[in-house]
């Protein structure tokens, strides 16, 4: 916070309190008009808003240092005693002040000496002085207890929130090496059987670690760049299976700027290839497809390969488990995720979550 704003919040903060206490003050003149008019009793509304002002203005200012002792000796569990020994005597030497006070401003609107003003002020007011003083230590009691409330509620969803970045990002760094070590297994499978085909995926993988790691820091990015990303890691996965592996992509054009998980498609993909592309002979075709209905952004990922397995539930490995924890962490309850059988065969995963998009960069 610049000194500046500082300066014009305390000044804003002066400006209520003034504000505050004045409308206290009219609220008692126009009382004290209504009934000295019913009373009989020749009071204009100007010495009616006189003598309120008057009255509420030496409570404004008395009321300075008692929101100070207020704040320094609260009534806290393990401070009561001491708090009561500070506020009784404060009650009182309060009561009394406002009176010398009150009076000495009562010569100004009157002809009276000021043993005049004053006697009868100890008579009427020393009660209700008192009773102001104790009002004022509550209010201030009432407004920091709810502004320590409402830091400790603000703390609360702060360490939440650092601590939902700070699983993504474990998660994230847990995938980050699992598709590193697969692409590695892929490449040491070929460095001996076709070394230029191998040097190939050495320079596609080190392009792929390039731009993961340039988006590491960003839990979510553009589907455009989402699926550059993808394309790296299908160039290693092409070269590694030939004409074994087509790729269709069915994006819709107006969802490439909607915002999606980083390295969100790249572990369903991976997820189709090892268990849809890989165990099988003959060739393989994986299709992703998105499209935007209403509020939400569909992906899909699909292949021709055998399916979900039919003697028992399906196990998920990494990138499949991280994937659901890592959406239940963004979007809660406002995602979908699921694997069932493609209508005409292999395995099919759709992800729903919000459809948002990304801000343009300046």
């Amino acid at each position: 916070m610049t000194i500046k704003n500082a300066l014009q919040r305390r000044r804003v903060k002066w400006l209520l309190w003034f504000g505050f206490w004045t409308l206290i003050g009219l609220s008692f003149a126009f009382q004290f008009y209504i009934s000295s008019a019913k009373a009989g009793l020749e009071v204009t509304w100007r010495q009616a808003v006189g003598y309120a002002l008057g009255d509420w203005y030496v409570f404004a200012l008395l009321s300075i240092p008692v929101v100070w002792l207020a704040r320094r000796f609260d009534f806290e569990s393990g401070h009561r005693r001491r708090s009561l020994a500070v506020h009784l005597p404060a009650s009182l030497a309060f009561s009394l002040a406002y009176m010398v006070l009150r009076a000495g401003v009562g010569r100004f609107q009157s002809d009276a000496s000021f043993a005049e003003a004053f006697l009868p002020l100890l008579v009427k007011t020393w009660h209700f002085n008192l009773l102001i003083y104790w009002v004022i230590v509550a209010v201030t009691f009432a407004f920091d207890y709810y502004r320590k409330y409402r830091e400790r509620e603000l703390r609360a969803v702060e360490l939440e929130k650092r601590l939902a970045e700070a699983k993504l990002q474990a998660l994230q760094m847990q995938l980050n090496p699992h598709f590193l070590f697969n692409s590695l297994h892929s490449i040491s499978a070929l460095v001996h059987q076709d070394a230029e085909a191998a040097d190939r995926m050495i320079v596609r993988l080190s392009d792929l670690l390039r731009a993961a790691l340039e988006s590491s820091d960003t839990q979510e990015v553009s589907l455009r760049e989402e699926l550059g990303i993808l394309q790296r890691y299908l160039e290693i996965e092409q070269i590694r299976f030939g004409s074994r592996l087509t790729v269709k992509m069915n994006i819709a054009p107006d969802t490439l700027d909607a915002r999606v998980p980083n390295l969100i498609l790249q572990p369903l993909v991976e997820n189709a290839i090892r268990h849809g592309i890989e165990p099988r002979a003959k060739p393989g075709c994986i299709e992703l497809r998105s499209q935007r209905e209403g509020g939400a952004l569909t992906l899909e990922v699909g292949d021709n390969g055998a399916g979900l397995r039919k003697d028992g539930p399906a196990k998920e490995g990494v990138g499949l488990s991280n994937t659901r924890e890592r959406l239940q962490a963004l979007y809660g309850e406002s995602h979908g995720f699921e694997l069932r059988d493609a209508p005409e065969g292999g395995l099919l995963v759709r992800l729903i979550i919000p459809f948002r998009k990304e801000a343009p960069r300046a």
